[in-house]
């Protein structure tokens, strides 16, 4: 007797892997050959199995410990089992609307649905939240230094400084905007 594999799972290994997610790891509870046969199935690069929740804990911390600095680990649950691994890796992403208000308290991200493949659309709309958040900060502060500068020297008037802050406040919202049309 094991677990049904959720049927969208393996095209969600795959999407991960195509949205730039270097590896991927499971850890579950399940024994160790159903595990192995499922991570393989799925294309999963590591696997530890026969894990209880505080054995799971040890194993993200371990996970954290090996992982270059500019590496993130995340890891997705949808069970209250999940909570204390979900507030310890970088970024928790709880699945689905049936897990416990607890869970869902301890995510970073919340995914409102059991749709595996939702999450590679998460890891592309975080991307590009934050680069277009990293633009809208250089536009603004490249604007306002030339824009001191400028006033420093007398070049511009107080009503010009109030006319570029207002510009600038709406070609951010703008840029902004661009994130509603990630795929």
């Amino acid at each position: 007797i094991s677990d049904v594999v959720k049927p969208n799972a393996k095209p969600a290994v795959q999407a991960l892997k195509s949205a730039g997610i270097r590896q991927t790891v499971m850890l579950t509870g399940d024994a160790k050959k159903v595990a192995e046969n499922v991570a393989a199935s799925l294309g999963i690069d590591r696997v530890y199995s026969e894990l209880l929740p505080g054995d799971k804990v040890e194993k993200v911390e371990e996970l954290l410990r090996n992982k270059s600095e500019r590496a993130k680990l995340a890891f997705v649950g949808d069970g209250i089992n999940d909570a204390p691994v979900l507030t310890r890796a970088d970024v928790g992403i709880a699945m689905g609307t049936a897990g416990s208000r607890d869970t869902a308290k301890c995510a970073n991200v919340l995914v409102m649905t059991h749709d595996l493949t939702r999450l590679a659309d998460a890891v592309r709309i975080s991307r590009r939240t934050h680069s277009t958040a990293v633009q809208n900060m250089m536009i603004v502060v490249i604007a306002k230094i030339l824009l001191a500068l400028l006033a420093l020297f007398g070049f511009v008037q107080m009503w010009h400084v109030v006319a570029v802050d207002i510009i600038l406040s709406v070609l951010t919202v703008f840029n902004s905007a661009r994130i509603l049309n990630t795929k």
